[in-house]
């Protein structure tokens, strides 16, 4: 795949170094750089003309890592590249998505139209927090999936009457997917949220009595939401309770939460580095997906066809 170039922002190197692995190359050259004051400076060493170029950054908190996102894709436009594919793993501000309350912003849209100005002509994602942001790029979009690596981890460990649970009503789509494929019972707990990063459990719809529960999310952030629910099933009778979630934000004392929780354990991805680990939170790579797409994309292959093959 010699005019397959891949190349890393900082968010996440460690991803990128094991996705051109698994694709038998080396990542290409770049210097990213701040000056004294914090502006960020990027070049590209290698020759990059014509050549279909991959730049994998998730664009997590700081707002840097977004930034840096832009300004490689600038640079490797500028450099003429043929094609500029940002491969996002995990794709930031996605969470308001839509006004829910007057005079907000949303963010999701304005990060979409960022990536496409800046002169991206694809994006490689993974787990949206919501599915239907795919329609707000107007370019092509890849939406990818943890599932084909997080349900394969809890087959693994044959739990027996297990049922999987979505801490919200907007995550059932996602639980059912999961539930479908483990041969597991649904399970919906009701929330109220009073404010950001605050969520208070209100019911729990299924019979979790004696159970074990797999709760899934599309990323954990404070572990506020995960900790109550963990907290409400485990009063409502449930055995074990473990969680998959793909992106581990991890902000605060999330980590502390979960440690003291009532959670057996907790499986993430590496789509955004582990600030802090713990013994309860297990880590998997997702850079055998994302590989696999980049090979496929480049190629002009299916890549929905890759997860007709894992669903088996």
């Amino acid at each position: 795949m010699g005019n397959l170039k891949v190349f890393s922002g900082r968010s996440n190197r460690p991803l990128a170094e094991k996705i051109v692995k698994e694709l038998g190359q080396t990542l290409g050259h770049c210097d990213i750089k701040a000056f004294s004051d914090g502006e960020i400076w990027v070049k590209f060493n290698d020759n990059i003309r014509g050549c279909d170029v991959y730049l994998v950054q998730s664009t997590n908190p700081p707002a840097e890592n977004l930034f840096e996102l832009l300004i490689m894709i600038d640079a490797a436009r500028r450099a003429s590249a043929r094609k500029v594919n940002a491969v996002i793993p995990y794709f930031g501000y996605a969470r308001q998505d839509r006004k829910d309350q007057p005079r907000v912003s949303i963010t999701a849209k304005l990060v979409a139209n960022l990536i496409t100005q800046a002169g991206a002509d694809r994006i490689i994602t993974m787990d949206l927090h919501a599915p239907q942001i795919q329609g707000f790029f107007d370019i092509p979009v890849d939406h990818l999936y943890s599932s084909a690596v997080l349900v394969k981890h809890f087959k693994k460990l044959k739990l027996a009457n297990l049922a999987v649970a979505s801490p919200d009503v907007g995550g059932i789509k996602m639980a059912r997917a999961y539930a479908k494929r483990l041969e597991a019972d649904l399970i919906v707990i009701d929330k109220r949220r009073p404010r950001q990063n605050e969520a208070e459990i209100m019911n729990i719809i299924g019979d979790v009595r004696g159970k074990n529960i797999l709760i899934v999310d599309d990323l954990v952030d404070t572990a506020g939401t995960l900790c109550n629910a963990v907290k409400a099933l485990k009063d409502a009778g449930a055995k074990d309770v473990y969680a998959a979630c793909t992106h581990p934000v991890l902000s605060g004392s999330a980590v502390e939460r979960i440690n003291t929780s009532g959670l057996k354990k907790i499986v993430v991805t590496d789509s955004i580095p582990l600030r802090k680990g713990s013994t309860k939170i297990v880590n998997q790579s997702v850079s055998r997906i994302f590989s696999e797409a980049i090979k496929r994309s480049f190629k002009y292959m299916s890549i929905s066809s890759l997860f007709d093959v894992d669903k088996g």
